[in-house]
């Protein structure tokens, strides 16, 4: 049974992994642990979760994880995977049903490489709505973020496929899809407007039965980065 209210320092461990389940330690509305989610409900996978308050992190949560970062998985055997591209790529090769890595060593590179590059998208996303609370000038980001996105629209363009590994759903596509999630309420969905390709993939993405399972509403958005600005985020709020 998977538990929603975040464990905080002081509360008690979980017990074992049930056998025949996967252990997710995560936060409901953290973008990089939505991703091992995805992936573990596109692939099927039984899997336990376990929410973790990030401001206040459980000792016993530390110990399996040093860094103390979400997602981190657990095995039933007591094995601990860390940081969300690599628990991903450890979900699509132990659980080889429905693959979402392609077999070829370059096709895998490429989306590795995609990924890699939208490592240098993610920081507009946090510095435009950030500057904007503090009526700081932000066109020169916006217009950065644009042409960041302009070239992912150029990349479906070229490809003439539906999604950025084919006609359907890979890992790529589940790794940038969090972050597009969260456009709306960072007030950010407009800079798909010139992008037509970019935006019809987050309509095709929105029919997706593993991104329809791990949605949150925007209410619940806008509630926990409110809380997040001022200072005291409330990784509960929705609950």
């Amino acid at each position: 049974m998977s538990t929603e209210k975040c464990f905080s320092k002081g509360s008690a461990a979980p017990g074992p992994v049930p056998k025949g389940h996967i252990r997710i330690y995560s936060m409901r509305l953290c973008p990089f642990a939505q991703r091992a989610r995805l992936v573990l409900n596109a692939k099927g996978i039984k899997y336990h979760t376990v929410n973790i308050n990030l401001s206040d992190k459980p000792d016993w949560f530390l110990e399996k994880n040093p860094l103390g970062l979400v997602p981190t998985l657990e095995t039933p055997a007591g094995e601990v995977i860390y940081e969300s591209l690599i628990t991903c790529e450890y979900l699509d090769e132990v659980y080889p049903e429905k693959k979402l890595l392609p077999a070829p060593p370059f096709a895998k590179a490429q989306q590795k490489m995609m990924v890699e590059s939208f490592s240098k998208v993610m920081p507009y996303l946090y510095k435009i709505p950030a500057g904007r609370l503090k009526d700081q000038d932000v066109s020169g980001l916006e217009a950065e973020l644009k042409e960041k996105f302009a070239k992912l629209n150029q990349d479906l363009v070229k490809k003439k496929t539906k999604f950025f590994g084919g006609d359907t759903i890979t890992l790529v596509d589940y790794m940038l899809w969090p972050f597009f999630e969260r456009l709306e309420v960072l007030e950010l969905q407009n800079f798909l407007d010139d992008t037509p390709e970019l935006k019809k993939w987050t309509q095709r993405m929105l029919e997706d039965p593993a991104v329809k399972a791990t949605m949150t509403s925007l209410d619940t958005f806008k509630a926990f980065y409110k809380s997040y600005n001022d200072g005291k985020p409330d990784y509960d709020c929705g609950l």
